[in-house]
Order: structure tokens, then sequence, then C-alpha cells
């Protein structure tokens, strides 16, 4: 089978193919995980982020322009994890190389792999190889070398998977951690699955592909009881759509739908918008889309009869799950001056105290659970303020707040917290009296001033720096870093209190997981408070799965 020219049918059987295969691998690719903690979810993210890429990819012609745009747009607003944040960049610089184009010949299609790669890096502050990065690199490489000799589509994306086998393999020797915890890099190995996929799919094999579930936006349940107090809402439909044409104008559509409601969103490129509006008068919204092209995915929901239906509580865990699961969240009045905080953290408890420091919004996400693009930037454009400081608590969600920043029209700082006790040392500098820019500089500085410590346990055998470690067995992290492993949550604690306190040293807080009972964590306070009795101890029922415990000393 030959095939020298690339059309928008044959993009979208690639991309269902490559969505198919990573999905049936994605479990695997979780457990290529270099240190053996409950956060690997890189499969999870990078199959949830093509999921939402082929929901787009699906609802548009086939027109090769189309494709893309969809392509672009869906990865963008469903990235999910520094993996999937890197994919969709890689998607995008894809799609960038073929806007307007009916067609494309192998050349071309080399090229927008080239470009997807150069885009992934511009994407990445610090590009480190050994990671999808290279493997996507040198498969690009390869992909433009078999151009050049003549090779058409099929036999220019064999190259690019063979090269990228190759450099996959060689990943181990990149990176020390990889090898020896004896995995080869995930998100490299993810985007293999990816080429290989997209091959079957242009060889006509088909795709056994199911639709990840769209993952609603969970607010706290103090969030949730500030917005029900809002009572009459200003209003009432929250509409969305997608335009298709060409063309396509964003600021034109911004301006004419502004005065017809809030929390407007409106993102895309110039063949497909993306439109999100609360308003009294969907009609005229839609009117003023049709104004610029074809109307595709609308969804009009009556936010009044959400609005009753959160205040029914989903009873679990005897009844004290104090968390609503929303479509779409019910929005107050947008613009106000002032600062609004929003967070990322799992845990009833952690969000409770989040809250009462201060934050605005609390985004249900952490180990395992990274919320997409899309979450955080409904979280930015939800908030009542134009303002927003943003805190991730987690170095896999810092890439998606950034790019939500990027996307959104308010001004958005993101303060790159990467842990709860870094969040709510960032709180505890919040003043709501000083600019965005001065509460953004005093936040950094003040997660510099605390170390934080993590107790959790191994989900697979694996080494780390020489010694064995064991499937269950009880890991102490600081920093990320595993620096003890033991069988019990307590001693573990204990242990990495003595690496963390020094005699300058002034207050422990532990927040303890859902796993924890109030009297083992007041055992242990008793214990690190006999050890250092210089040192205020704290504790808080923080409620997080996975964690036994989280600790921050000052």
């Amino acid at each position: 089978m030959q095939l020298q020219v690339l059309k928008g049918l044959h993009l979208k059987q690639m991309l269902l193919a490559s969505a198919a295969l990573l999905q049936e691998n994605k479990t695997e690719l979780n457990s290529l995980n270099v240190f053996p903690v409950p956060d690997g979810d890189t499969g999870t993210n990078m199959s949830l982020t093509i999921s939402a890429a082929v929901r787009e990819v699906e609802n548009t012609n086939n027109d090769l322009s189309n494709v893309v745009a969809a392509l672009a747009n869906g990865s963008l607003m469903g990235a999910r994890g520094n993996s999937g944040v890197i994919l969709s960049q890689l998607f995008r610089g894809f799609a960038t190389s073929m806007e307007g184009k009916s067609s494309i010949k192998p050349l071309e299609f080399a090229r927008a792999l080239e470009e997807g790669v150069k885009t992934a890096y511009l994407g990445v502050m610090k590009p480190v190889e050994g990671t999808i990065l290279t493997v996507a690199k040198e498969g690009a490489k390869a992909a433009f070398r078999a151009a050049r000799r003549g090779e058409d589509i099929i036999g220019v994306l064999q190259m690019a998977i063979r090269e990228a086998e190759e450099t996959l393999a060689r990943t181990p020797e990149m990176l020390p951690a990889l090898k020896e915890a004896g995995v080869v890099d995930a998100g490299g190995k993810g985007l293999l699955y990816i080429l290989q996929g997209a091959l079957a799919g242009l060889s006509g094999e088909k795709a056994h592909y199911v639709p990840e579930p769209v993952k609603a936006e969970k607010i706290t349940a103090e969030a949730g009881a500030g917005l029900a107090k809002l009572g009459v809402m200003e209003y009432q439909y929250c509409t969305e759509f997608i335009i298709k044409g060409r063309n396509l104008n964003i600021d034109k559509m911004r301006q004419g739908i502004n005065p017809l409601g809030d929390s407007i969103m409106v993102v895309g490129t110039g063949e497909m918008l993306k439109v999100h509006i609360h308003t009294n008068h969907p009609g005229q919204v839609l009117e003023l889309g049709l104004e610029q092209g074809t109307l595709h995915d609308l969804k009009i929901d009556n936010m009044a009869e959400q609005h009753r239906e959160i205040l029914t509580k989903d009873a679990k865990n005897n009844g004290h799950d104090n968390s609503w699961t929303l479509a779409t969240a019910v929005t107050p009045p947008e613009g106000e001056e002032g600062l609004g905080v929003i967070a990322v953290a799992q845990g009833e408890g952690i969000g409770n105290i989040l809250k009462s420091l201060g934050a605005e919004q609390v985004v249900s996400g952490g180990q395992t659970m990274n919320p997409s693009t899309q979450d955080l930037l409904h979280s930015i454009e939800n908030s009542r303020y134009k303002d927003i400081i943003l805190l991730p608590n987690n170095k896999n969600i810092i890439l998606a707040a950034q790019q939500a920043q990027g996307l959104s029209q308010k001004n958005v700082h993101v303060v790159p917290t990467t842990s709860i006790p870094q969040g709510i040392t960032a709180l505890l500098a919040f003043n709501p009296d000083n600019s965005l820019e001065s509460n953004g500089e005093d936040m950094s500085a003040a997660i510099g001033g605390v170390k934080t410590g993590a107790v959790t346990y191994a989900v697979r055998n694996s080494r780390f720096e020489g010694e064995e470690i064991k499937e269950g067995d009880i890991l102490g992290l600081i920093e990320g870093d595993i620096v003890t492993i033991g069988k019990e949550p307590a001693k573990v604690v204990m242990e990495l209190v003595e690496h963390l306190v020094e005699k300058n040293s002034e207050i422990v807080t532990i927040y303890y997981g859902d796993a924890v009972t109030d009297s083992a964590a007041q055992k242990l306070v008793a214990k690190i408070q006999k050890a250092h009795p210089h040192c205020d101890i704290e504790a808080y029922d923080g409620g997080q799965p996975l964690y036994y415990y989280l600790l921050s000393v000052e």
C-alpha cells in the first residue's frame, strides 16, 4: 500500500487508532514510574488528553485544516499532567504547519512532526533529555530523512516509529533514575504507542476505542456552600458551542457576546472557536456565532436547576463526604476588583484549610487525579475576581496551570507550589490588599522558606539508590525524593522529622490522611513534641488519599 497524500479522513483514522492503543496500554504506562509511589498517572493523563482531542476531531468534517484545528484545540483544553501538556504541544505544532491545507505530502508530514517537536521544546522551561521530548525529536528527524529519500506517508511514519523505539530503549542511559528503576520513560513509550496506533489506523486496522469519560470538576463543600448562598443568579443559562469556518475572529466574537453575560471564554483558531458564556439570552449568543460560521456541539444548561441539585450532597463515607460534582460551576458575577486565589487539592480537610486561609475556590486534584487545562480555566473564568492567584500544589499540574493562565482573559499569576504544605505557606503570605504582582512575588518567596515531607506506600517492587523497595513498604519523601523506607507510617514520620528539623526550626505541622485515625495522629504529635520540645507541633485532619501524612517544617 502506497500513500503519497495525507487527507483529513486519514488523520482522523490515525488519531482514533492512536487513542485506542494508548487507552489499551495506559495501565502499563502508569506502572513505568521511577519512584514506586502512588502517582504513576502518565498513561491516564496522556489517554485523557488524546481522548479530549478525539472528541473534538470526531465532531468536525473531514477537511484536513478543520481536523488539525480540532486536534490542537481539543488536546490543548483537555491536557492533564506534564505528559499531557507536552503531548498537546506536540499536537499543536503539528497542526500549525497544516493550517489552511486540504492535504499534505510526505515531506510536509515530516516537517509537521518537526514543528510539533519545536513547539513542545519551547513550551517546557527546562527540557530534559531522555523523556518524551527526546523520543519525539529523534522520531521526527528520522521521518524527515525518510521523506527526503522519497518514502511515502506510511514509510515516513514507519521510520519515525523505528527511531522512536531505539531512542526509547536508550532513555535509561540518558537518565540514571530510569536505569536504576529498570524502566524506560513512560511519556516516551506513550508517544510510541501513539505513533504505532497512527500507523495501524493508516493501514486499515479497526480501532476498538471507548471514549474516556469527561471528568467533572469538583468544588469543595465550603466553596459550594459559598456559591449556594448567592441566591438569585444574574445569568441563568450556561451556553457552550463550537464555531467552525474560515478566518474566524476571536476578538470580534468576544466583543460581541461581552454585553450578554459573564464567565465568557472564547478560545481556538481561525478555523474553530470554542465559546462559553453564562447568559439570559442564549439565542442572541448563537446568532452572533452564526455570523461567523457553523455551530456544533451546542449545550445550554439551566443553571438554576443545577443550583438546586448541588445542594443535595452525595452520601458516602458514612455521610461525611462534603463535596458536590458539578458539570458546570455556578458562577458569581465576575469582574470585582481585588484578588481571588484558586488552589488545587485533594481531601476535605485540606480543602477547608485552604478556604479558611483565603482560597476562593478549591479544585479537586492532585496525585493520580490531575485536573485538565480546561478544568483550571473554567475555575479561573468562574471566579468573581479579575485578578487570580493560581496554586497548583503539585509539580505535575504546573504546566497545565501555566497553559490555563495563557488562555484566560483575566490576569493570572501561577505560584509554582509543588505540594499542599507549600500551598498553605503561600496562602499565609497572601495579602488581598496588595497587588497581583506583589502577592505573586511574596507568595513565591514564602514557599522557599518551608521544608516539606510526605509519607506514602510503594505500589510496586523497585530499587532506589541501591536499596531494594518492596510493594507495600512505607516511603518517606522530602521535596519529592525518597529518604527513608520502613514498615510503619508513624516510624517513618519520626525519621522524616529528624531529617527536617534543625536547631532554628520553630513549627512542625502534620496533615494526616484518610487512612489515619485522630488518636493515631495525636499519639504521633506527642512523640514529635517529646523529641523536639523547642518546636510547636500542630496536627490537622487533611483527609487526603494515598498519603498517610504530609509535613511541613518552618
